[in-house]
């Protein structure tokens, strides 16, 4: 492994720069879909493997340039370039291309994560507490990492990338940074040190110190080993016809467990009037900008306006309710199932779309319920015909799963759950709209729900 590093060599990139112009945009976790990438802005670059041998490895970070914002206000990707003569046909899907000229003229570039033996690089780095120019290697203290575990790419989508270690490990690599305190390390951190096993406490990590900002770039946490995300099972079991409300009664607890031991690790606070009023200001801003750009959700403007409407009422009224740190992007494929039935939650980084500061921002803890709730209606609606007795069920059971550790009701509150639930299938809309066209009647459908009425 190489023992010195540089800034982000402009040779190297600018030779890169044609194949990453088409290869990027096409990548499930790069967010600037629709606009064209026009160039790249160098942030650093670290040479992990050097490249005049058979196999070279560079880690990058790179400043993607698309119009009309500024090129210093473009996304920064972590990249991961494996550099071969040739690629074996068992890494043809990881290919980026072909070089011409720069340093690494002749070379075949591709994504390295797909390849076992650079990912184990990462995981000897991390073992070893390695520093490597501004690249830090970083392990929680009394957690051991053994050598010789095979690395595997899961190739599921998703925002980031996850690379298995023998069943033993899973790193989820970072794919668009930002510098600042993470919360998908944050969080597990504390909840490490309040003893919630219902989350994998961090085994190491990597950042990156630069230019006076510090990035975190990847978390290492135990495998749950033969564990079915919550996704998968409530399709399977949906297919077979099988009820669910047990287990979604289980994810509730779960879910309480975890919120309870976020407000005992990290601080709260109140959200009164002044704190509604900008939260509903929110809202209402996000509810304009996506019926501007999805049309179809204009009719239902007024009615959606109104829930929000409500929520202000009652803070105004002197009603205030307690925030805390949540997890900020809770759905049924954020949950893990262990063989033997205990739930996990996993991935706290919050939609990756919110500045890092919201995201970090304390929150009602509704905001994860709805989002679970809206999971649910998504499942029923991923069969033929939909199912929405099934969601309703589920959804209930979920409520009363929460209740029975928290002693309260989401249900209970249903100016403040309709408001948060309405917010989250705005945002569903907009991310359909422009991913998924063919899934948009689904958030559209809770949509009409929410417009015409208070119940959940």
């Amino acid at each position: 492994m190489a023992e010195t590093v540089t800034p982000s060599t402009p040779a190297l990139l600018a030779s890169l720069d044609p194949l990453l112009r088409d290869w990027l945009p096409r990548q499930r976790w790069f967010a600037g879909k629709g606009s064209p990438v026009t160039g790249f802005s160098p942030v650093a670059e670290t040479e992990l493997l050097p490249s005049d041998g058979r196999l070279g490895l560079h880690h990058l970070l790179v400043r993607a340039e698309q119009p009309p914002a500024p090129a210093e206000a473009g996304d920064c990707y972590q990249l991961l370039i494996g550099v071969r003569e040739t690629l074996p046909p068992r890494l043809a899907p990881a290919l980026i291309g072909h070089v011409t000229d720069g340093p690494l003229a002749g070379r075949t570039v591709y994504d390295a994560l797909y390849d076992p033996r650079p990912a184990e690089v990462l995981l000897e780095a991390l073992r070893t507490r390695a520093r490597i120019g501004g690249l830090r290697f970083e392990r929680a203290p009394g957690q051991e990492i053994r050598d010789g575990l095979v690395a595997r790419l899961l190739t599921a989508e998703q925002s980031n990338s996850s690379v298995v270690y023998g069943d033993t490990f899973i790193l989820k690599l970072l794919r668009r940074v930002v510098p600042g305190v993470n919360p998908d390390l944050e969080i597990p951190l504390a909840l490490a040190r309040e003893g919630c096993a219902r989350v994998p406490a961090p085994t190491a990590w990597l950042r990156a110190e630069l230019d006076g900002d510090a990035y975190v770039l990847a978390v290492l946490q135990p495998f749950v080993r033969g564990a079915t995300d919550g996704w998968e099972l409530a399709l399977r079991e949906l297919a077979k016809g099988e009820d669910f409300t047990a287990e979604a009664r289980a994810l509730g607890r779960a879910t309480a467990e975890v919120h309870t031991a976020l407000a005992r690790a990290l601080p709260t606070a109140t959200l009164g009037h002044s704190r509604l009023e900008a939260e509903v200001a929110g809202m209402t801003e996000r509810l304009g900008a996506a019926a501007q750009a999805v049309p179809a959700l204009r009719p239902y403007e007024d009615g959606l306006r109104s829930a929000y409407q409500a929520l202000a009422q009652l803070a105004a009224e002197g009603r205030t309710w307690t925030a805390q740190r949540v997890h900020g992007d809770l759905h049924l494929g954020q949950c893990l199932r262990s063989p033997s039935g205990d739930w996990s939650l996993i991935d706290f980084e919050g939609e990756p779309a919110r500045p890092l500061a919201e995201r970090r921002m304390p929150q009602p803890p509704v905001r994860d319920i709805a989002g679970m709730l809206r999971s649910f209606d998504y499942a029923a609606h991923s069969v033929t015909p939909p199912a929405p007795g099934w969601a309703s069920r589920c959804r209930a059971a979920y409520c009363s799963g929460y209740a029975e550790i928290t002693g309260a009701d989401p249900r209970t509150d249903p100016v403040l759950l309709r408001a948060y639930e309405t917010d989250k299938a705005v945002y569903e809309v907009v991310y359909e709209a422009r991913h998924r066209p063919d899934w948009l009647p689904v958030p559209l459908s809770a949509v009409h729900r929410l417009a015409t009425t208070d119940l959940i």
